[in-house]
């Protein structure tokens, strides 16, 4: 049975079947526009195949990076620091994606396993700063190369152009969805 197939197969108001009365929307009403034409779609929709392939990428990504002794967390903590020497925990967050309090609990296991130093600002003492060690350096350097790895293998196959109308087409896949006007 396909995506589809299941989902229609699962009664309306279940959370993975067709809308119907208790998701708040009369049943037989399509939400947007006319009704789309009976049984399944001839491909996936394009957010459903676009989350399936940046799940599985970032799984491969994972393992690459615990191949050198890292997660993407500590990655992105580490190249940050290294792109910015040092920076708040708070600029950290914001460059890393995530909350302070997230944040902090890897910089927690990050600062226990020797790879960086957090100090208060002599500025502002309510804020950290933290650095890189010689050990977080290392550390650096050996994902480093797993990444670059990796996005070697990602773009095997591909030619220049390819991968710049790749970019676009992402580029406009993430406008499309945030609802920003095409140019």
């Amino acid at each position: 049975m396909n995506w589809y197939d299941q989902r229609m197969a699962t009664p309306p108001g279940h959370p993975a079947g067709p809308p119907g009365p208790l998701d708040g929307q009369p049943a037989g009403q399509p939400e947007d526009g006319p009704e789309p034409p009976p049984g399944p779609p001839a491909s996936p929709p394009l957010g459903l195949h676009l989350a399936r392939a940046a799940r599985d990428i970032t799984r491969a990504f994972d393992d690459a990076l615990a191949g050198a002794g890292g997660s993407q967390p500590v990655w992105l903590v580490l190249i940050s620091l290294k792109t910015r020497r040092l920076a708040s925990q708070r600029e950290l967050a914001d460059a890393v994606g995530i909350r302070e309090a997230t944040l902090t609990h890897h910089l927690n296991a990050m600062d226990a396993s020797g790879l960086i130093t957090r100090r208060r600002d002599p500025e502002n003492r309510r804020v950290h700063l933290v650095a890189l060690t010689p050990a977080g350096e290392e550390a650096f350097f050996a994902m480093r190369t797993a990444a670059l790895s990796f996005d070697a293998r990602l773009r095997a196959g591909f030619g220049e152009e390819e991968l710049a109308e790749f970019g676009r087409v992402l580029d406009r896949l993430r406008g499309n969805a945030q609802g920003e006007p095409r140019s």
